[in-house]
């Protein structure tokens, strides 16, 4: 049998792949750059990169965190980016393979719910990544992954949808007998429900309308009381992409760590006189730290906080 470290292994080398191309992103999107033409480039001579000094976190270290060329510093965001997509694919496949047990028979639906959802999570932590990054430096937060994080997501809960078992995920709404007026004088002795993939996917929907409209509520009531824009857009669709991938519940966790992280952090700004009751935050960076939370502990921090409640 092949150890469970070798698939965590891999899955960190395909992280920090990927976290290199983060870096692309994050760098060219909110200039509207191509993200595939030209190759890499060093930002301060302008020379192309060779592929043996553009090896994910190996060439920075070789290269002692400078340009072969100008010798220039190379930011150690470049680093960090591709060491967080690496570390977080990596705990993905942990957490999916300890999930599963090679002493208990599964079924293929399970095991099929169990790859989406650990994909899922996987695009949502490079996606968040990269848009708390980008945020934080230039205040925007791109449509091109927003929005298509938003497609991302409906697109995975589609084809969990379509594998759901023959009563999975079922809703049943009434549990008496339906009496309908006709005619003929028609009854229906039987429950009205939902099936599996249409529980699934209009739950899914409605987290992400449900989500987009409490921000837009937010931001329509700051503006009417303030008369200034409090809040970008950018903030309503990065939730409903959370939303889009999590559902409803661990959206508003997301929304809420953000919150706290956020005041907290202005705060602390106030206090060090760096920042005014005008100065401008990068919300984006804090609710997207509050998504990598929701995913990773969401169902965690959920279940207790309902425990109290009871």
């Amino acid at each position: 049998m092949i150890s469970p470290v070798l698939y965590e292994a891999l899955a960190f080398i395909l992280g920090l792949i990927f976290g290199s191309f983060l870096n692309v992103c994050i760098t060219r999107l909110p200039k509207h750059e191509s993200v595939v033409m030209p190759r890499s480039r060093c930002p301060q001579c302008g020379v192309p990169i060779h592929w043996y000094d553009n090896i994910p976190l190996l060439s920075f270290l070789l290269l002692q965190g400078r340009c072969r060329s100008c010798k220039q510093t190379i930011p150690w965001r470049y680093p960090i980016v591709e060491l967080a997509v690496g570390l977080w694919f990596a705990v993905v496949v942990f957490r999916c393979l300890d999930s599963s047990s090679p002493n208990v028979q599964l079924s293929t639906e399970w095991h099929v719910a169990l790859v989406l959802v650990g994909l899922g999570i996987a695009i949502l932590g490079f996606l968040l990544i990269g848009l708390m990054v980008m945020d934080w430096q230039t205040l925007l937060l791109p449509d091109a992954f927003t929005l298509t994080g938003i497609a991302i997501g409906l697109f995975l809960v589609f084809i969990r949808a379509a594998f759901l078992g023959p009563t999975e995920d079922q809703v049943v709404l009434s549990n008496h007998h339906i009496t309908l007026t006709s005619p003929g004088g028609v009854t229906d002795h039987g429950n009205l429900f939902f099936t599996g993939p249409e529980a699934l996917i209009m739950g899914r929907i409605a987290a992400i309308c449900g989500a987009a409209f409490l921000l837009l509520l937010v931001r329509w009531l700051y503006k009417a009381l303030r008369h200034r824009e409090g809040m970008g857009l950018g903030d309503v669709k990065l939730l409903a992409m959370i939303a889009a991938f999590l559902g409803f519940w661990p959206a508003i966790l997301a929304l809420f760590l953000g919150v706290l992280l956020a005041t907290t952090y202005a705060i602390f700004l106030l206090i060090r006189g760096k920042a005014g009751a005008a100065s401008k935050l990068a919300f984006g960076s804090f609710l997207a730290i509050g998504g990598l939370i929701a995913a990773s502990f969401g169902n965690l921090l959920i279940n207790m906080y309902a425990a109290l409640l009871q």
